[in-house]
């Protein structure tokens, strides 16, 4: 008699096809049971919902989820196929669209054989096998089941929960987790034929518990140019940190040429990393950068270090030093280091990376402070220790080496806040010929609201004295004395009312409140012409200072006031929502005697009766649009002092112009130079993948560009392209002039492998109000989306 055919064959007129397959999977082979599927979900929000009241009513689950077998149970073998025959217990064939599971891994195939005892597969024709979600497809396979050991052939493969995919020659599965590939090509691209990026190697080690891919002998293509290579390259599957080169940058200037620069990252540890970053420089040489990042529940911090040795246009070394540092001790106590050094003064404007920012003027200062604080229910300390280093043509600042502060704050006792703070702290300045010394202060106050329906007043008395101990004395100053102390006392009153009532506009209801302000400060003159002016200058004059007593900034002079402010403000409120859709104010001061404690000995004593009247205005006009405007306006003179008028538009995610105006005359700036600027930026999409980004900041009154930029950003599926040129102000020469340089850089982002800014998309964030990135790749899927 002839064997028994393994896989019989059926007839197309067999009437029964689907009940074989069904009577092939629960019957032919006992001991191959299926399994059953149950969801264990937590929260309520994940519990199956019934379809109707009845408890045997079928269920809607929210989402899939395993259930995984209890310790030391193996799962079950589900078979189904058109044909299955074998031995009980031992061995199985499968043919005609056959699938074998067993637990999470899943094989399919034209033909399948299963042997129970080793649980080996071998599977043949249009084989796919899916476990732990990644699928393999390819003309065969063996393998292991549950452990998912073997080798394919010819496989293309998809890791769905990171997103890549590829193919290659031959895999070797180790285990559900880890995969070998020979001769492949690996993407993050979503699309199934033709990927925009690639990277070719000839072996690809997979890890997707440890979320790494490394390739050897790999090559990066970009729309089938290779674009970069490496004998080994290692980059992370999800698009999350991982060890290795970050893509390069590329920038060209005027100052230094052509620039390139190539980081490698370190993952050291969840809550540290360092980037280190050739930097080669055409004009000057190699620069070598390093940052390293740290992070822990108590403290963090940033450290960053460049170095050039002998630089070819400067014919030396050069190096910069950026370090801030964040401390908590606890019990309220904390600490903060900010450390920042230069190695010369144009080091900024030739040099400086820090941030890999686009440059938006050129810093001069360099704080190197280091404190000590305290903040406990109405205390606050502050312990410290501040020096800068100034490069020209700033005006180097008192360093304050060292300070103590403490400030004591209690509301509402009784009706009554009051505090006090007390302050010593020693100056002293890099420059020459400068007043340094040591000033104590003590200001205490006291104040009592008065708040009901509609209106409040606030009386308020202060009191500030300070104390001085000069231990140098200016040259032009040296008939000042160097022991000496001050007292002023200030008494205030606030006062305002509050109506409201319901008006319809444009078709629409509102809420309109009108809101009239005194108030009043009065404050006896004291002489402080001796004290130098360590942290003292002119206050602004706007809707934020006129209701503050002091019209100067620090606690080195104190004005002498006998004035009244006064001001009206008006809103229209949303009623259904809350939101302040429109605001419209004016407000003035009125002064009783004349102002006579100036800045400097012999600045002249204002002798005005009312100062320049404030207008102010925002409006929001419909979705999207917004307006702010203030004026400050001379009555006397008939002249306008100051003018800021903004308009900002933004319909929809990267859509937005902005447009501003800005004047100041120049009898009212500290140099004596008028301001008369125009500003206009804006991001808008071009089409449905091309963004036009732009910023242009001109001086009407110097007849000359402040900064501008331009650039352009297009967003494809998987990858993303910008490019921008920035026009900036870097500096004033030997004869006091502005100087500028431009500035060129492109970004090439590829979706899946980096997301790493070069300063392009920190430059466009920076010059344009507003600003949105483009966005990143969408999320990969979950294993249970396509689920076979």
């Amino acid at each position: 008699m002839p064997p028994k055919p393994l896989f019989p064959t059926v007839s197309p007129g067999d009437p029964a096809p689907r009940r074989r397959r069904l009577a092939a999977a629960l019957l032919a082979v006992p001991g191959f049971v299926p399994v059953a599927a149950h969801a264990q979900l937590s929260g309520a929000a994940a519990q199956p919902q019934s379809l109707d009241s009845s408890p045997w009513d079928l269920r809607l689950a929210p989402q899939l989820d395993d259930h995984p077998a209890k310790n030391g149970a193996k799962p079950a073998a589900f078979v189904i196929a058109d044909h299955a025959n074998g031995t009980a217990d031992q061995d199985l064939a499968a043919k005609g669209s056959a699938e074998l599971r067993r637990g999470n891994a899943i094989v399919k195939g034209d033909a399948i054989h299963y042997d129970q005892d080793t649980d080996t597969a071998d599977a043949y024709g249009q084989v796919r096998v899916i476990n732990g979600g990644a699928s393999f497809a390819g003309p065969e396979a063996h393998l292991k089941v549950e452990a998912n050991q073997g080798y394919m052939t010819a496989p293309k493969y998809h890791f769905t929960l990171t997103g890549g995919s590829g193919s290659a020659e031959r895999v070797e599965l180790l285990d559900s987790e880890r995969s070998t590939f020979i001769n492949g090509t690996y993407t993050a691209c979503r699309c199934e034929s033709d990927p925009a990026w690639y990277i070719k190697g000839s072996r690809f080690d997979f890890d997707t518990g440890a979320d790494e891919g490394v390739a050897r002998n790999g090559v990066l293509f970009f729309e089938g140019v290779p674009i970069f290579a490496s004998p080994w390259l290692t980059f992370p599957l999800s698009g999350d940190r991982r060890s290795g080169f970050l893509p390069p940058t590329f920038s060209v200037n005027s100052n230094n040429g052509f620039e390139l620069s190539l980081p490698y990252y370190f993952n050291i540890a969840p809550n540290r990393d360092l980037t280190i970053t050739p930097r080669i420089i055409s004009k000057r040489g190699l620069q070598t950068q390093a940052t390293f990042r740290y992070l822990s529940p108590t403290y963090s911090g940033t450290f960053t270090g460049e170095y050039l040795p002998h630089d070819a246009l400067a014919k030396r070394d050069r190096y910069a030093i950026y370090w801030q540092h964040q401390q908590n001790f606890g019990n309220g106590f904390a600490g903060y280091v900010y450390y920042n050094k230069v190695s010369d003064n144009t080091y900024p404007e030739d040099l400086s990376s820090v941030s890999n920012q686009f440059l938006n003027g050129t810093q001069t200062l360099y704080q190197q402070e280091a404190g000590l604080t305290y903040n406990n229910g109405p205390w606050s300390v502050l312990a410290r220790y501040q020096h800068w280093q100034t490069l020209p043509p700033s005006v180097a600042p008192y360093g304050r080496e060292p300070q103590l502060n403490v400030k004591y704050t209690k509301y509402d006792v009784g009706g009554f806040d009051f505090g006090a703070e007390a302050d010593y702290s020693r100056f002293r300045v890099t420059s020459s010929d400068m007043t340094q010394g040591d000033r104590v202060l003590f200001n205490p106050y006291v104040s009592y609201g008065v708040y009901g329906p509609g209106y409040f007043i606030v009386p308020k008395l202060q009191y500030h004295l300070g104390a001085y101990d000069l231990s140098t004395l200016s040259s032009s100053t040296p008939n000042n004395p160097k022991n000496f102390t001050e007292s002023v006392p200030t008494a205030s009153l606030d006062t305002g009312l509050i109506f409201d009532r319901s008006v319809r506009l444009f078709g629409q209801d509102f809420i309109q409140t009108l809101e009239p302000r005194l108030y009043y400060v009065y404050t006896p003159y004291r002489n402080q012409s001796a004290a130098p002016l360590f942290d003292t200058a002119q206050s602004d004059f706007g809707m934020a200072e006129i209701f503050q007593p002091n019209t100067f900034v620090g606690n080195d002079r104190i004005a002498d006031a006998n004035r009244l402010t006064a001001a009206l403000t008006t809103r229209f409120i949303n009623p259904e929502t809350g939101d302040e859709r429109a605001r419209f104010l004016i407000a003035q001061q009125y002064y009783f005697s004349d102002q006579r404690v100036t800045l400097q000995p012999g600045e002249a004593v204002s002798q005005a009766q009312h100062s320049d009247l404030i207008l102010g205005a925002s409006v929001k006009l419909g979705p999207g649009f917004a307006s702010e405007t203030a004026f400050q306006y001379n009555m006397d003179n008939n002249q306008l002092v100051k003018s800021s008028v903004g308009f900002g538009y933004s319909p929809g995610a990267r859509q937005v112009i902005n447009v501003a105006y800005r004047y100041t005359r120049a009898t009212a700036t500290p140099d004596g130079l008028p301001i008369n600027q125009f500003l206009v930026s804006a991001q808008w999409p071009l089409s449905r993948r091309l963004y036009a980004v732009g910023r242009f900041n001109y001086d009407l009154a110097g007849n000359r560009v402040v900064d501008g930029l331009l650039g352009l950003q297009y967003d494809a599926d998987c990858w993303a392209l910008g490019v921008g040129i920035q026009r900036y102000a870097n500096g004033v020469n030997t004869s006091g002039q502005q100087t500028s340089s431009t500035r060129f850089m492109a970004q090439l982002t590829l979706k899946g492998l980096s997301s790493v800014d070069n300063g392009l998309v920190a430059a466009f964030r920076a010059g344009v109000p507003g600003y949105t990135p483009l966005p990143p790749a969408s999320p990969p899927l979950s294993r249970f989306s396509n689920y076979e």
